[in-house]
């Protein structure tokens, strides 16, 4: 299993509203790069794109704990298995880190091949979640108290 990590980005958000936003697939379209995202597709829990130097990937929501983490699977016909975790930390009022982990079964030659791109995409969609213009927090949202 071979992890990649994206890096840990600071956002001026609450963990609450980041995380309403991120565990419904039907908004995740704005956050995802159109130069490298292509054919998007979504029911709320699950999707299906193309990524440029990957290929077609299907995810399905799989695990959410509210206001910290959301798993993802990959989900159908995609050219390797993986598990993608969102992770967000709420360190004050307004103030949250979001860290993104892919883990992917690969063989040696895969890797090497894919392995630029996926670290690409997780810079490139941690940088998009932790800059985008959410909308407002309802009032059911609470902090996190543990760390990475």
């Amino acid at each position: 299993m071979t992890t990649f990590e994206g890096p840990v980005k600071a956002m001026p958000q609450p963990a609450g509203v980041v995380f309403d936003f991120l565990s419904n697939f039907n908004h995740f379209e704005a956050l995802l790069p159109p130069q490298y995202v292509k054919d998007w597709e979504s029911d709320g829990d699950a999707c299906r794109f193309s990524v440029e130097g990957v290929g077609e990937i299907g995810l399905r929501i799989v695990d959410r704990e509210p206001n910290k983490t959301i798993k993802f699977a990959a989900d159908g016909k995609t050219p390797f298995l993986f598990h993608l975790w969102v992770q967000l930390k709420e360190l004050a009022p307004g103030d949250t880190r979001v860290k993104l982990t892919i883990k992917a079964e690969l063989n040696p030659m895969l890797k090497m091949v894919v392995s630029p791109a996926i670290s690409k995409f997780l810079d490139v969609v941690t940088t998009a979640i932790a800059s985008y213009d959410y909308p407002p927090l309802d009032a059911s949202s609470a902090s996190l108290d543990e760390s990475f």
